[in-house]
């Protein structure tokens, strides 16, 4: 059982956000659906919450009413170790959404979602600072990230 699980709190569309997750990533599944009985405050029968997983990890989706909406400060950060797979997620979870700078972008649910190449990572912490000034700033041109982009920027000289 997994000790802490992240809850995201919908209007309304929960079973069809887990739904649309669980489509995108090869290891998903939901798991419970819990229904609102005769207490509500939801409609007797309408979904309350669902389990869900995506690639090993537990989510919750919650519908809560419209008081809460999602911000960028909490997102879901995606590691990808290919090209393709940053195409693949990039252009599945952005459709209806909105991309923005840096590997970020918010799908059509309101939930930003951060695509990354590990390989990212291990350029930023190389220990030649020229380096890692290149690929930074090739990145941060960048909306959904490009990994021969930033190997070119990696590789000058």
């Amino acid at each position: 059982m997994q000790k802490i699980a992240p809850c995201l709190w919908f209007d309304g569309k929960a079973e069809e956000a887990a739904n649309f997750y669980v489509s995108i990533f090869r290891d998903a599944k939901v798991g419970d659906v819990m229904r609102f009985g005769e207490a509500g405050p939801g409609p007797k029968g309408s979904v309350l919450s669902v389990t869900f997983q995506l690639e090993g990890q537990e989510f919750i989706a919650l519908n809560g009413g419209p008081q809460f909406a999602f911000t960028p400060a909490i997102s879901l950060f995606v590691k990808c170790e290919t090209q393709d797979e940053v195409d693949d997620l990039w252009r599945r979870l952005s459709e209806g959404g909105q991309t923005q700078r840096c590997a970020w972008l918010t799908d059509k649910y309101g939930v930003s979602w951060q695509i990354v190449p590990t390989v990212l990572g291990r350029m930023l912490a190389d220990r030649n600072p020229a380096r890692s000034k290149r690929v930074m700033e090739a990145m941060l041109a960048m909306d959904k990230i490009d990994i021969a982009a930033l190997e070119r920027a990696y590789d000058r000289p």
